[in-house]
């Protein structure tokens, strides 16, 4: 259900207030341009700034605009047990195909803490579940045997979104969960050796701004045509790096602003990028030919 290249959704503001006609402009054109999935309201999509009223509206013009035509993943994470299986369940209703959800952060659960976090979620609602295990921001890391456990003992959960940036994980998960379980990259830059690892595919900042060529990039990488895959890999190194030599979505914003896609503004705590940041960003772009000089 959930493979290939699948953005991780910006959120377009306009007047730091959702701009929902861009925002549907730009779900269609990452479909055109063949992205096989979508993420709206995940942290690219500045989750934590958004009211819930506002993720809630989010989700819902996303998963009208994009009409079936490929799987919906709504981020619904969340540290409160209780706001998380809030946003699943209308999630679920909403029509979404799945529900991202983060591991709780902030409040460092034990591992039986997350386990009990996810079956929670799992038994309120009947939506797929895809865990998202990013210790580089919720401090707490799930282990592989907490995977194993979730995925054995929970009916909805049926796949991760890696971000430990440990492509030693990707192995040892597949030992552990079997060769169902649904392993998607959470990190554009390893996401060739996520898949030769036995992922099938990569939940991507990227291709916010180049989705055809990430798209392309996955096409290659799981069918085994490593030569165009590394091709491809090259000429996206560079704009991969990009992405979060400032917190996130603040370089991926100011590139979709120069695609003429939104503008580049985002909510406080958040701030512009530096000019020395924007020249980077510009640099990496013209690499991958995404504008020109």
């Amino acid at each position: 259900m959930f493979s290939g290249s699948i953005p991780a959704l910006i959120t377009p503001f306009e007047n730091r207030q959702f701009d929902e006609k861009t925002f549907r402009k730009f779900v269609n054109w990452q479909i055109e341009q063949g992205s096989t999935g979508v993420v709206p309201c995940g942290t690219t999509g500045e989750s934590p700034t958004l009211t819930h009223e506002e993720h809630r509206t989010v989700t819902e013009v996303c998963i009208d605009e994009v009409s079936g035509r490929v799987p919906v993943l709504a981020g619904c994470g969340s540290n409160s047990t209780r706001e998380a299986i809030s946003l699943a369940t209308h999630a679920e209703e909403a029509g979404a195909d799945g529900a991202l959800v983060v591991t709780p952060y902030y409040n460092k659960p034990s591992q039986e803490g997350m386990f009990q976090h996810f079956k929670a979620i799992n038994d309120a609602t009947g939506i797929p579940i895809i865990i998202y295990n990013i210790p580089g921001r919720s401090i707490v890391d799930m282990s592989v045997e907490t995977m194993a456990r979730c995925y054995s003992e929970l009916n909805n959960v049926v796949g991760v979104k890696d971000a430990t940036g440990n492509l030693a994980r990707v192995p040892l998960q597949r030992m552990a969960c079997g060769g169902d379980f649904i392993q998607l990259s959470g990190e554009d830059q390893t996401a060739l050796g996520f898949n030769a690892h036995g992922g099938v595919g990569c939940i991507s900042v990227s291709a916010n701004v180049a989705p055809k060529l990430i798209s392309d990039f996955q096409k290659a990488s799981l069918s085994g045509d490593l030569k165009n895959a590394l091709e491809i890999q090259d000429k996206l190194t560079a704009l991969h790096d990009v992405m979060f030599i400032e917190p996130s979505p603040g370089p991926v914003k100011y590139a979709a602003e120069l695609l003429g896609l939104c503008k580049s503004g985002m909510r406080l705590p958040l701030t512009p990028i530096s000019e020395e940041t924007k020249s980077k960003v510009k640099a990496a772009m013209i690499t991958a030919g995404l504008i020109s000089n």
